[in-house]
C-alpha cells in the first residue's frame, strides 16, 4: 500500500474537481482525502496499490471537463496527513 500527497494547480476550484477526484478514486479503490486550499489549488492524499495510484494521478492531470490543470506536484504526505485511510474523504477547505 503506497501513499502520495498531491497539489493540483490551475482552474481546479469551482469546477467540481474535488467530487470528480473522489468519484475516480472510489472507482479505482483508492482511499484518502481531498480539499481546496486558499491559494486556489486542490490538495489530496491518496492511498492504494501503485497501479491504482498511477491511474488516479494520470486522471488528476486532466481532471473533469471544466477544469484546466496547469500542474500537479506529487510527493510524500506531510506528517499531519500521513495516516491510514478507511475510505475517501472530502475535507473542509484549508
Amino acid at each position: 500500500m503506497a501513499r502520495r500527497h498531491l497539489i493540483i494547480t490551475g482552474r481546479v476550484q469551482g469546477v467540481g474537481y474535488r467530487d470528480a477526484l473522489r468519484a475516480e478514486a472510489e472507482r479505482l479503490g483508492v482511499r484518502g482525502g481531498v480539499r481546496n486550499l486558499r491559494d486556489g489549488s486542490v490538495e489530496a492524499v491518496v492511498e492504494g496499490p501503485d497501479a491504482a495510484l498511477d491511474a488516479l494521478i494520470a486522471w488528476a492531470r486532466l481532471g473533469p471537463p471544466a477544469a484546466r490543470v496547469t500542474g500537479i506536484a506529487v510527493g510524500t504526505p506531510p506528517p499531519a496527513l500521513d495516516r491510514p485511510y478507511a475510505h475517501f474523504e472530502r475535507w473542509p477547505s484549508a
